[in-house]
């Protein structure tokens, strides 16, 4: 039986691989902080220690800090502690092991020209902590011989970050996105988690995984509004405006580094330029993505 060592077990994407591991009948190890929903608990500090990966045959790197901190605060070091020094000690802790390493497209260069994404796009300018810590990450993960998987904008059962962050930001029945609809890619997690599981065997590198199809933003998220029983109609902020507040609420932030400003130059990039990922080089692999937004719309209505 195969032994797959998964980080971050009890977060929502490495969850769902340890889950999705042990239907298939792998023998699990969660390696986190906290147990996971299924496996042995390996606990692991990512901040702090180098994990016991003994037994594993594959490991899964899903843990990671994640959020838009303000530039100098804590958060932000304690994010290169997990998603930089982390990624240092798991190397070490695998031990020649083969890691599939869960990375972000987020360490893509920001701005225009993001409508075909390959994976040789440039990584750097990053707009915030986040961007930088997974580009040094994987740095160190790829130079170690890994896979690196770059999902974008990951939704599904259990995601407590990207919906949850679009449903609170209506107000009064209106959702206020900056410019006009672009096409983006998003990664549905059962793809992302596919691609973990199979990407243990493909050649050393960093691998685009999204959707079958890219999707016009309003329409997206019109479709998660629905979803979720939200009525609110959608509002286009003019760019200039939304960089403008974008950038007056990262200054005032910086006087309560404790807190994340609601509005950030990242977050106003990620929204208002498209990002379509090229995803043939995993394609090429043999991997497909099967699951759709709409998917997890009739999950959600059916449920």
């Amino acid at each position: 039986m195969t032994t797959i060592a998964v980080t971050g077990a009890s977060g929502f994407c490495g969850s769902h691989v340890a889950v999705t591991a042990a239907a298939l009948g792998a023998d699990v190890l969660s390696v986190g902080r906290r147990p996971g929903p299924v496996g042995r608990h390996v606990p692991w500090d990512a901040a702090r220690d180098v994990p016991d990966l003994s037994g594993a045959d594959l490991v899964v790197h899903c843990a990671a800090a994640v959020g838009d901190p303000v530039p100098g605060s804590p958060a932000e070091a304690a994010m290169h502690a997990v998603n930089v020094d982390g990624t240092a000690r798991l190397l070490e802790g695998a031990a020649g092991r083969p890691v599939v390493w869960v990375s972000s497209a987020s360490v893509y260069a920001p701005g225009t020209g993001r409508s075909r994404v390959t994976e040789d796009h440039p990584v750097h300018g990053h707009l915030n902590a986040y961007g930088r810590t997974k580009a040094a990450g994987e740095a160190l993960a790829l130079a170690a011989g890994a896979v690196v998987l770059r999902p974008r904008a990951v939704y599904g059962p259990g995601d407590p970050h990207l919906v949850p962050r679009l449903l609170a930001r209506v107000r009064r029945g209106l959702l206020l996105l900056p410019g006009p609809s672009v096409g983006l890619s998003l990664t549905a997690v059962g793809n992302l988690t596919d691609a973990c599981l199979a990407a243990a065997g493909w050649p050393p590198g960093a691998y685009n995984i999204a959707d079958p199809a890219p999707y016009d933003r309003d329409e997206a998220i019109r479709t998660v509004l629905r979803a979720h029983g939200v009525r609110a109609r959608i509002g286009h902020l003019p760019l200039p405006l939304a960089r403008a507040g974008a950038g007056a609420a990262q200054t005032l932030a910086r006087l309560r580094p404790d807190t994340q400003p609601r509005l950030t130059r990242y977050a106003v990039d990620q929204l208002a330029h498209s990002v379509v990922l090229d995803v043939s080089r995993a394609e090429r692999q043999g991997w497909t993505a099967g699951r759709t937004l709409a998917d997890y719309a009739h999950g959600l209505s059916s449920g």
